[in-house]
């Protein structure tokens, strides 16, 4: 008898190289995989960093990153797309006409998240003002979803969220930019007994609750849960179910992440693997 399977769901990455392997493509991959989820990749930029920081960075040429796009969304079933670090303004705009030509986008058939990463988490800039200028003026307007930490609130609407009280008129001031729904996360808010991220659609607040876990081991976690949250669109949930699911991954992520090199250690999705045979 002839085997034919069912391909699974996909979902694309249009993000920068980590060689410390913590975040960036890197860690959306990792997550894609154990979500159940193909992952595709457009690779923007390669970094050279570890723990202990951003050493150098080498660009992906705009029309190589746009290419990448282009290539896997002409092939394969790109269930929904996600972006990560996105380098320059040149390769913003790039990426904006490549997603719009494959029917990737808020108004389009294919689900789009907007990972705003505007920063390393050692601090290190990942653009420029003109980067920062086209992603709100590009990018936020074609989102499904757009996740964005606290720093990343504060670059994109100068609101400087301190409390819990904070975040909804920071999640109402993003949505104002454009995106179908934003994701606001709570995780700088390290005053907070709990970490509870914050899901808007323009008419209705979800509050995502959890705990704030004990671990300085965070690296990764923005990335986790953007592409957690990517991976349920791609397998058909809703927009505020993905983020549910984000949530619950992300939170399983850090509560079982680990050392790896001298300073703050990677989330994990090992805790996702089944075991092997003999209990190894």
């Amino acid at each position: 008898m002839e085997h034919a399977e069912k391909p699974p769901p996909a979902a694309l990455t249009i993000a920068g190289s980590d060689s410390g392997g913590a975040a960036g493509l890197q860690a959306d991959l990792r997550t894609f995989l154990t979500c159940g989820v193909h992952g595709l990749v457009a690779v923007t930029a390669v970094t050279v960093q570890n723990t202990l920081g951003v050493h150098a960075r080498s660009d992906v040429p705009a029309r190589i990153v746009a290419g990448q796009i282009e290539a896997v969304a002409a092939d394969m079933p790109v269930g929904a797309a996600k972006t990560g670090m996105l380098a320059s303004a040149e390769i913003i705009g790039a990426v904006a006409a490549a997603c719009d030509a494959a029917g990737i986008g808020r108004d389009q058939r294919i689900p789009f998240v907007v990972d705003p990463v505007a920063a390393s988490m050692h601090g290190h800039p990942l653009f420029d003002a003109a980067g920062l200028s086209a992603l709100r003026a590009e990018l936020l307007p074609r989102a499904s979803v757009l996740t964005p930490n606290l720093d990343e609130v504060r670059l994109l609407t100068g609101i400087e969220v301190t409390g819990q009280a904070g975040m909804r008129a920071a999640a109402e001031a993003l949505h104002a930019l454009g995106p179908r729904a934003v994701l606001v996360k709570a995780g700088h808010l390290v005053t907070e007994r709990d970490c509870v991220d914050l899901f808007y659609d323009g008419e209705t607040v979800t509050e995502l609750p959890g705990p704030r876990l004990p671990t300085p081991h965070t690296h990764g976690a923005g990335d986790a849960m953007a592409s957690a949250l990517t991976a349920g669109l791609a397998r058909g949930m809703s927009p505020v179910e993905a983020a549910r699911f984000g949530k619950w991954y992300v939170t399983e992520a850090v509560r079982h992440s680990y050392p790896m090199g001298a300073k703050v250690g990677p989330v994990s999705a090992f805790w996702r693997l089944a075991a092997e045979p003999g209990g190894g």
